[in-house]
């Protein structure tokens, strides 16, 4: 695979003023990926990653000279398996491009057929074809059960030019959004939330901690978040992934690119990212769970669109916080549970980044509140499965909207939430 390379762009000093690419967190999964296609190839020239204190050092070494399982796909082969990417295999569709269910054969038993999700990347430009590169390189190097794994690829000519397609482990039961939003005939039940708690946090916590050079998720959400047939939560989309900074240095700078709702306010300001980024937008996915909202959704009243700041008035009184549970939970015996999960997520979103726990002390919080809450019951899937809908990507419309300001104080509780400051988006 050495003809692939990490993406990490021409060395340029810090920009003055910070670009940026994030889409409202109320539009559905396969909309995050349009408002990248408009502000990438508009200014993919600005999407360089750099640090202040890098100037003048050599880039990191490239991911795609480590070794990987990763099988190499013809278009050929692809289009058998989706029988010719037949509108009757079609997933979704978003800013990458379609998603197709298909089936090849396993690479360890030629007579045993298995199910996959076919990722084929439309006509974006550079930015695109940069995110596949890095979703390849990422995904061919990484492994844990906790993160969606990359089976192969495709890097053809035909007839239409240069065919690039990525080929995932299929998830049947869909993302964690579709389980969490009011139209969902299967809601989550509290272990179940408490579970993909776990699973997300130690997916991360790899991902941060447990490698010989670290990888910024920089777009966790609830709808990168998917599970499996036996209901297990694996991260997927890494193609906004970054390299974390080199030994000694502090942050990486980047191009402001992610969810709103989800991005850490320092991230927003500044583009300096870190793994606390990654932290607070686990702390934004940990009130989902609680209360089965989106972290911006324009579609409630004025005063509860903004979970952050709609949950605050309820966190200090325990008799006001059932007032936020998810009305679809069986509320007996899991409030003292959400609320210490709620105690997990304030240290996820401390105001200041570096006082923000790792997310390995996370998965030990998080372990903790699984552990006093046995008489939950065990985890089990919801009354009624996904089906086979597949959400790697989701279907949405393109929006502009403002950046809100989520703060909270070291001591956990949210003090400030959501002051209205413009980024420009495209």
């Amino acid at each position: 695979m050495k003809c692939f390379q990490f993406y990490l762009g021409e060395r340029k000093d810090d920009p003055k003023t910070t670009k940026s690419t994030l889409v409202p967190s109320s539009c559905s999964a396969f909309a995050d990926r349009d408002v990248r296609q408009s502000g990438s190839e508009l200014n993919s020239q600005n999407m360089s990653d750099a640090s202040t204190e890098s100037r003048g050092r050599n880039q990191f070494p490239s991911l795609s000279e480590r070794p990987n399982n990763l099988q190499v796909f013809t278009v050929a082969e692809l289009k058998a398996a989706t029988k010719n990417f037949s509108r009757s295999t079609k997933l979704g569709e978003g800013g990458f491009g379609c998603v197709y269910r298909g089936v090849i054969k396993s690479s360890d038993d030629p007579l045993k057929r298995v199910d996959v999700a076919v990722k084929q990347l439309g006509s974006r430009g550079m930015q695109g074809h940069k995110e596949w590169i890095t979703e390849v390189n990422v995904l061919g190097v990484v492994e844990h059960p906790n993160l969606v794994r990359l089976i192969g690829y495709c890097a053809e000519d035909d007839e239409r030019g240069i065919q690039r397609l990525l080929i995932y482990e299929f998830m049947p039961n869909g993302s964690v959004e579709d389980h969490l939003s009011v139209k969902s005939e299967a809601p989550l039940s509290w272990a179940m939330r408490l579970k993909i708690a776990q699973d997300a946090a130690r997916g991360l916590a790899y991902l941060h901690e447990e490698m010989e050079f670290q990888i910024i998720f920089r777009d966790f959400k609830a709808s990168n978040i998917l599970l499996d047939e036996d209901w297990n939560a694996k991260l997927s989309d890494f193609g906004l992934a970054r390299l974390g900074p080199s030994e000694g240095l502090t942050h990486v700078s980047t191009a402001v690119v992610g969810t709103m709702g989800y991005a850490a306010p320092e991230y927003i300001q500044t583009g300096r990212l870190t793994s606390k980024s990654d932290v607070w937008s686990y702390g934004v996915f940990l009130y989902e769970l609680i209360t089965g909202r989106r972290p911006l959704d324009r579609n409630r009243p004025r005063n509860e669109q903004k979970l952050l700041e709609w949950v605050k008035p309820y966190l200090s009184d325990a008799k006001k916080f059932q007032q936020i549970l998810d009305p679809r939970l069986e509320r007996k015996h899991l409030i003292k549970s959400a609320h210490k999960l709620s105690l997990v997520a304030n240290r996820c979103l401390a105001r200041h980044a570096k006082t923000r726990p790792k997310m390995s002390e996370v998965v030990a919080m998080v372990n903790q509140v699984v552990a006093a809450s046995v008489e939950i019951g065990s985890p089990r899937p919801p009354l009624k499965a996904v089906g086979q809908k597949e959400t790697e990507e989701g279907a949405g419309k393109k929006n502009k909207r403002r950046i809100m300001d989520a703060r909270v104080v070291e001591g956990g509780w949210l003090v400030r939430i959501w002051s209205s400051k413009h980024v420009k988006t495209y």
